[in-house]
């Protein structure tokens, strides 16, 4: 476990390799799992406010959900913390979910954000993916782990045959939620636990 201010971060996320290969899984994480991509307070008071620019780039199934469920739902942790989440069609897809000719998942909100429609990338959830953060506020802690799921053994290999840590994979949406000098303190502490294990493996 590595410490940086508040943030406990699994080692995975620097021992483990991981380059999403979407040519293999298509994306398959906007239309499998057990819930829609978890909400930040502040995304899920944004999409409402967005949702007019963003339905062009859905899917006249996703506009259905959209309208009968609200463009976001509160659902409850394991725990039985409220949680904020993106809905879904018939329990599976994400309402946001959009596909190219060749059937790979696309994300509506992304796609508006592309054509400068919109300033708002997409959940930092899904950006941070597969990295899940859980937010601990009565301890003020924050988990930050690495989600192992078969879907994504093909970006796995793909990582290990390229030698991508996870945490280099996902630089951007890493600093997008906690800065740059919280990398690059991740980074060092990378770059130190190497020498540390190559000097003990001599």
């Amino acid at each position: 476990m590595i410490v940086i201010d508040n943030i406990l971060i699994s080692d995975d996320i620097i021992e483990r390799q991981f380059v999403c290969n979407l040519k293999a899984c298509k994306g398959a994480c906007c239309v499998l799992g057990d819930g829609g991509a978890p909400l930040e307070k502040e995304e899920a008071e944004l999409l409402p406010q967005l949702y007019d620019k963003i339905k062009p780039y859905l899917l006249p199934e996703g506009i259905k959900a959209i309208e009968e469920q609200g463009c976001t739902i509160s659902t409850k942790t394991k725990d039985g913390y409220p949680k904020l989440r993106t809905p879904l069609v018939d329990n599976k897809a994400c309402v946001y979910v959009n596909y190219s000719d060749d059937g790979t998942t696309l994300c509506g909100i992304e796609l508006a954000y592309r054509d400068n429609k919109i300033s708002f990338l997409k959940p930092i959830s899904c950006h941070l993916y597969p990295i899940r953060v859980k937010e601990l506020k009565q301890q003020e802690i924050t988990n930050v782990n690495y989600d192992e799921w078969e879907i994504c053994d093909d970006a796995c290999q793909l990582g290990e045959k390229l030698k991508v840590p996870v945490f280099e994979f996902l630089k951007a949406p890493i600093i997008r939620k906690w800065g740059e000098d919280f990398y690059d303190t991740l980074k060092a502490t990378a770059e130190y636990m190497a020498v540390q294990n190559k000097n003990g493996k001599k």
